[in-house]
């Protein structure tokens, strides 16, 4: 270790954080192709369906059954941020908002006081393999924001700014900015009552990708109390100021400092988490996240009694039609289109 380098812990899943996220789960599954439901055009028989994260023959239906992904579930007090990287994801939720996103869209979502919603992975190709790669992060919301109206957003992947930095060598370093900002590079806005839309929690979410030997300087962070996690997921081998890390690995580093990084011989990747800490009590069940053991059993009565509003979609695991494209339609009727 060193002055810059303050923990090294290997990746485990889901991946720990540190608040203000709670956590960082990285989907990366080979899916074969798909059959005329959508599914795997091959036999699920050994697969504890339902309840299925084994990773046999290099997929997971997760609690799908026909289309591998997540049915209904609620949420309370806290968002996510889906960042899809390969593959497509099937969004409906309890407001009556819907979804078809992937290939670098990111999905933002305020779960505030309660939100029912799927996500499904329908295997659109019935001639070739359907790869999906996705991180999907859990960042907390403060006591006073737990309760807010839900909120819906996608930030586009023709809207997310991508640096390109080169070294002295020409070797390149991408970094896609979805949250924060990087020089000159400022993501798109998070919803409104984000821990992320204050201006003084230095919140950043940053996907860094290094060419072989490429060099290149995570600049300070705005303030000294912000919290910096860096997750080497891909390449051989990384330099983290001069810590030479050799298998993939969580690294908590000096947020108030520059860290150089170097790629080893191939191409690397890592995702950059950081913020300032939110600082209050978490209380943790399944879905939903609160600063008290009363405020979780609240959770689950309104749940059960209200369902978060229902369920307005013929089944718990909603998929879209083949045709449908990249596209959003949120609560109050607004439709982006993408693309067919």
């Amino acid at each position: 270790m060193n002055a810059t380098v303050l923990q090294i812990r290997p990746l485990g899943f889901p991946w720990e954080t540190a608040d203000p996220f709670l956590f960082c789960v990285h989907h990366d599954d080979a899916y074969p192709a798909g059959n005329e439901r959508f599914g795997p055009a091959v036999s699920l028989a050994g697969r504890n369906i339902g309840q299925d994260f084994a990773g046999k023959d290099g997929f997971r239906m997760y609690h799908g059954e026909v289309v591998p992904g997540f049915p209904q579930h609620p949420h309370r007090g806290f968002e996510t941020v889906t960042i899809v990287r390969r593959g497509l994801i099937d969004h409906s939720d309890s407001l009556g908002a819907a979804a078809r996103f992937g290939g670098g869209d990111v999905q933002w979502l305020t779960a505030g006081e309660g939100i029912s919603h799927a996500e499904m992975f329908p295997l659109l190709d019935r001639t070739k393999p359907n790869p999906l790669e996705l991180f999907q992060i859990w960042l907390n919301l403060p006591g006073e924001d737990k309760l807010v109206r839900p909120h819906f957003s996608m930030l586009w992947n023709e809207a997310i700014p991508r640096a390109v930095f080169a070294d002295d060598a020409g070797r390149t370093t991408e970094v896609t900015v979805v949250a924060g900002q990087l020089a000159d590079s400022r993501a798109p806005a998070p919803p409104p009552r984000s821990w992320a839309a204050r201006a003084d929690t230095d919140v950043a979410i940053w996907c860094v990708k290094l060419a072989p030997g490429a060099r290149f300087t995570l600049p300070a962070a705005a303030s000294a109390k912000t919290v910096r996690t860096l997750y080497f997921f891909r390449g051989p081998s990384i330099v983290v100021a001069s810590e030479k890390i050799g298998s993939h690995a969580a690294v908590r580093v000096r947020a108030d400092v520059d860290v150089a990084l170097e790629a080893g011989s191939d191409e690397c990747e890592i995702l950059v988490l950081q913020g300032r800490p939110i600082g209050e009590p978490v209380v943790a069940h399944g879905p939903f996240v609160m600063n008290t053991r009363a405020e979780i059993q609240r959770a689950i009565s309104d749940y059960q009694r209200t369902r978060f509003g229902g369920w307005p979609w013929p089944s718990d695991d909603p998929v879209h039609d083949k045709d449908a494209g990249r596209f959003a339609r949120h609560a109050d009727g607004h439709v982006e289109q993408k693309d067919r």
